[in-house]
């Protein structure tokens, strides 16, 4: 038997019936464990979401019955790896298919940012536009301009390729240098300094973790170009959001796309206050296309898991 915990697309929901009989909690909003623990009898398999936080405290009471979790991400954060690991639980995710939809809302965002996109359209349902003058709601252009990315994995260069397609010149940060077949003539940066001295806009593509928690903290802020714009559509917890609400308080940073966030769906309340802050759901895979390959590939995921 297959658990899902939340609702997923109907060609999703259809597949699964197909293949398992399926148990559907369809959860809303915060995560609730004891609810999950009281559907577990006959279960051997749950496809959860990055909002379904199973820790270690969790993982140790699922019944013996369970031998794969499945989650709709392709972060692994909210997984206890070792702790699914001690019991034998194998962990599918879902890498490569949600790419472009999410490079898509990087350049969305950054575009939206720049060209004061959201702070305009507020002010036109409020019934506050007065007509176009020379000086009007003045952004900046994105077409020409140094665009970096740090996190140069699979999103990273697709959002690249399409940064290219605006003439803009890419800089990255990686953990790693590309080889040259995947770098496409952007430029690689060793250090922090230089990379961010050299932006106009940043995208903030990496992993979560350690590694990279609250990466962009004041700091390195204070290293980016006056009036460069940010956007995050990697992890949250890369940015530091007392750092970068200053930041655009001050005018240091023009301005900020976001769409991940520290403690989701509790944003930082400093982010509501701000003209300057283009701010979205978590909506970077949120494709029709998307969300049904990412729900067929965690399905492949549990049968390959079962031996089905």
């Amino acid at each position: 038997m297959l658990l899902i915990t939340r609702k997923t697309p109907p060609a999703v929901a259809m597949r699964a019936a197909s293949e398992h009989e399926v148990r559907q909690l369809d959860l809303e909003g915060a995560f609730n464990p004891a609810m999950l623990l009281e559907n577990l009898d006959g279960v051997d398999a749950i496809l959860c979401t990055p909002a379904d936080k199973f820790d270690a405290a969790l993982i140790v009471q699922l019944p013996a019955s369970i031998k794969v979790i499945a989650t709709y991400s392709v972060g692994l954060e909210h997984i206890d790896l070792a702790a699914a690991a001690a019991r034998g639980i194998k962990i599918c995710n879902t890498p490569d298919v949600l790419s472009t939809a999410t490079a898509e809302l990087a350049l969305a965002l950054m575009l939206m940012a720049a060209r004061r996109a959201g702070e305009g359209e507020r002010l036109l349902r409020a019934g506050k536009w007065r007509g176009l003058s020379p000086t009007f709601h003045l952004g900046r252009g994105v077409t020409g301009k140094v665009l970096g990315i740090f996190g140069m994995g699979r999103i990273g260069r697709e959002l690249a390729g399409m940064a290219r397609g605006l003439e803009m010149q890419i800089h990255y940060r990686n953990r790693n240098r590309l080889p040259p077949e995947l770098e496409c003539g952007s430029i690689y940066h060793g250090n922090d300094s230089s990379f961010l001295g050299a932006l106009d806009f940043l995208s903030i593509n990496a992993p979560g973790g350690d590694e990279t928690l609250h990466w962009l903290n004041a700091e390195r802020i204070g290293m980016l170009k006056p009036g460069a714009v940010v956007v995050n559509t990697g992890r949250g917890s890369s940015v530091d959001d007392q750092a970068l609400i200053a930041a655009l308080r001050s005018g240091q940073v023009l301005a900020a796309g976001l769409d991940v966030y520290n403690n989701e769906p509790n944003i930082h309340p400093g982010y509501l206050e701000l003209e300057n802050a283009v701010l979205l759901p978590h909506i970077g895979s949120a494709t029709v296309e998307t969300r049904d390959a990412m729900g067929f590939l965690a399905l492949d995921g549990i049968k390959n898991a079962l031996g089905i």
